[in-house]
């Protein structure tokens, strides 16, 4: 016979059971979204996604990176994503903030990027010609029927530079001028074109910039101006997030660090194969945060807001 003290202690052994199971369902559950977290851990989107920041420096940026980006699609089985920032200031926002992967910087923004805290880290940088080394030339530009000659001529004039975060477009301007006994923020108008392309343009018109400065490759795509002196600049890094995996930053690194353009396309990616993408990629070799000491140094002489982030 069953009395009601044996149906209570069934009743409440069978209620520790199904307690017992809710408890086993929902740490299995539990589990499996931290595994999902953690698999997503480092990555700006997910473990399946790699984001490729860029600040546009012409119209055709994103075209020109696409070849770059469909062999790190190819070799790493990721999708890739094209993060363009509106300007430098807005990439170094997205690098602090662990939301892109890998990234083309300018030496500059670089510089201050990992000022400013971002885990991120130079690996090589793209070399437009056979036989070139790293880096580019920062072009002081007049048009071509102006009589400027000189740097010293730059004073009390509308300057057109590029971006307060670009290395060629503002940083090594600024520190030629200051040699010339010009204050870039005081003794000339500074207009800020926001791209290359934008500032050889506006100086080749002569109305909103008398003279100005770009980047040497942009500078040679137009026959309205005039170049009235040059700088080496360190050339610009790839860099990969410290917060990727080591075995993704190894093979970011090797697949990044020192490839032709030939390689790119016989390894399919058949987009690299062709006159765009030829102008602006030959190779890359490599390069590391030592590589960017000439930059620090010229921060510290000018000591230019824009390096502190």
């Amino acid at each position: 016979m069953t009395t009601r003290s044996s149906l209570t202690l069934l009743a409440l052994l069978g209620a520790g059971a199904l307690a017992l199971g809710l408890s086993a369902c929902s740490g299995s559950a539990d589990a499996g979204q931290d595994a999902a977290a953690d698999s997503n851990a480092g990555f700006a989107v997910d473990s399946d996604t790699l984001v490729f920041g860029v600040v546009p420096d012409s119209v055709d940026t994103e075209t020109n990176y696409q070849p770059l980006m469909d062999y790190i699609a190819q070799e790493t089985g990721k999708t890739v994503e094209y993060h363009e920032s509106t300007d430098y200031a807005a990439l170094i926002e997205a690098a602090v903030a662990g939301k892109i992967d890998v990234a083309s910087f300018s030496g500059f923004t670089y510089v201050t990027a990992t000022n400013a805290g971002a885990k991120i880290t130079p690996i090589s940088s793209i070399v437009t010609t056979e036989g070139q080394e790293p880096g580019y030339y920062s072009q002081a530009i007049a048009p071509k029927a102006s009589s400027v000659s000189s740097l010293a001529d730059f004073a009390g004039k509308k300057v057109c530079f590029v971006d307060p975060s670009s290395t060629s477009g503002y940083l090594f301007p600024s520190y030629n001028l200051l040699n010339e006994g010009i204050d870039p923020e005081t003794d000339v108008t500074p207009v800020f074109a926001g791209k290359h392309d934008v500032s050889v343009a506006k100086v080749g018109e002569g109305v909103e910039c008398e003279v100005g400065f770009a980047e040497d490759s942009e500078v040679a795509k137009s026959d309205q101006v005039k170049v009235i002196a040059e700088t080496m600049v360190p050339g610009a890094p790839i860099v990969v997030s410290d917060t990727l995996p080591d075995d993704l930053r190894a093979q970011l690194t090797d697949i990044l660090g020192e490839v032709t353009i030939d390689q790119i396309i016989e390894s399919g990616v058949t987009s690299a194969d062709s006159d765009g993408f030829r102008s602006v990629f030959f190779e890359t070799k490599p390069v590391d945060d030592a590589y960017y000491d000439t930059i620090r140094d010229i921060c510290e002489k000018t000591n230019a807001k824009q390096c502190q982030g």
